[in-house]
């Protein structure tokens, strides 16, 4: 309806204003990084949820939703960001929205990158706690914002840090990823009830005696120790029906299963933690701050589509960077094992050279004593080409290059009509 002066009235500009928002297709993203909020939930449908309500409220007309649990933020290389990429260069794609700015990316210059391959299509990246606009003085504003949060998580990881290396200087071991398995820790032990100190599981550890005794004495390969243990299902420590031949083959090679005595281990630890110890037992070590992890998220093209890997390299650390934590030995270990003079020499990882995984490691090489009767270790040494660093992912190789590249423009998806139908 227009006014006595041919202009639209206040009510029908709001209109056509509604009018205008309701044709804007946009496609709703969240994420989520940790296996913990895949497993409840919870956090996915939150963020849908909130963005369901923003569009309706809007009146957006919504393209797809799509979701990247348990993806990191930290690299573009994931299934439902590929998901919205495609989506955006076909077309008719006017805002892609999430809840928070970190949702597309931790990285404050990959969403940069996504933000400007966006705009080639017509498309806005768009976030519920947007603070700025698209003038720069805006745009400044969200950049500071995503500026501090990154400071924000850098520092709460280096608090974090420091609070593990304090606790590990005082006797404790760090739970780590084997929290989530319950009272379950390294095999052969388990968590006491604070989680901070290992205790001996009699059962589990007479299968870690067996196994020193099947490749140290019987000669048995780690496959075939491996196919062994499966035959007879015995159970992993988390729980699972099939051996991994590493997960063996670090048995066999950790200073957690070789006890030491008193005298040695006094000089690995703090005075405070020694005078926590027994002169006349032995103890086996947990170590921290061992090995350093690395991992990258890659994708590759294969005859099947876009494959997602995680690429894994770990490093030894310097030697004084490790802490040791005195655990207790029992008769299993120590009966797989014998104490050696020293510092020990060994790490409790290792490059993987080419004898290993024949099986002949420490434990491949050991000789009994014909009064003591147990298997006495020998230190597995390493190769003259060994660097010290190594990969422990055993997927295929995938492409080169920085975890993000600009793609190239892909063809447009078959549509009438740029109606927010989803697809």
């Amino acid at each position: 309806m227009s006014g006595t002066n041919g202009h639209a009235t206040n009510g029908s500009s709001a209109g056509l204003e509604r009018e205008a928002r309701a044709i804007l297709c946009v496609i709703l993203y969240a994420r989520v990084s940790t296996q913990e909020q895949v497993e409840k939930g919870y956090s996915l449908a939150q963020q849908m949820e909130a963005l369901r309500e923003y569009a309706a409220r809007e009146g957006y007309g919504v393209l797809e939703e799509v979701v990247d649990p348990g993806q990191s933020g930290a690299s573009l290389e994931r299934p439902g960001m590929d998901r919205v990429r495609d989506l955006v260069a076909a077309g008719g794609v006017s805002v892609v929205l999430a809840q928070d700015r970190d949702r597309f990316s931790r990285e404050p210059a990959y969403t940069y990158l996504l933000r400007r391959e966006f705009e080639e299509h017509g498309t806005a990246l768009r976030a519920l706690n947007d603070r700025g606009d698209d003038s720069p003085e805006g745009q400044l504003t969200d950049g500071i914002l995503d500026q501090l949060a990154k400071y924000e998580r850098a520092k709460i990881a280096e608090r974090s840090r420091r609070g593990k290396i304090r606790k590990a200087r005082e006797g404790k071991v760090i739970a780590g990823r084997m929290s989530r398995y319950g009272d379950a820790a390294r095999y052969g032990y388990r968590f006491n009830e604070a989680r901070d100190h290992l205790v001996v599981d009699e059962d589990k550890m007479s299968v870690v005696r067996r196994i020193f005794r099947m490749v140290g004495v019987e000669g048995m390969p780690i496959y075939a120790v491996k196919r062994a243990l499966d035959a007879e299902g015995v159970s992993t420590a988390t729980g699972k029906g099939k051996w991994a031949a590493s997960v063996i083959r670090d048995i066999i090679t950790a200073d957690l299963y070789v006890p030491h005595p008193y005298r040695d281990v006094v000089g690995l630890v703090s005075p405070d933690v020694a005078a926590t110890l027994e002169p006349e037992e032995s103890y086996c070590l947990w170590t921290w701050g061992a090995t350093r992890h690395t991992r990258r998220r890659v994708s590759e093209l294969t005859p099947e589509g876009r494959v997602y890997r995680t690429r894994s390299k770990v490093s030894l650390k310097p030697e004084e960077d490790r802490i040791y934590v005195p655990v207790p030995s029992s008769p299993a270990s120590r009966a797989s094992g014998s104490s050696r003079p020293g510092r020990p020499s060994r790490t409790t990882a290792r490059p993987r050279t080419p004898g290993v995984g024949s099986g002949s490691s420490r434990a491949a090489s050991c000789t009994v004593g014909s009064a003591a009767g147990r298997c006495t270790p020998t230190p597995l040494r390493r190769s003259p080409a060994s660097t010290g660093t190594f990969t422990t992912s055993a997927r295929p190789s995938t492409k080169k290059g920085p975890s993000f590249a600009p793609r190239p423009a892909r063809a447009r998806l078959k549509s009438g009509s740029n109606s927010c139908g989803r697809r």
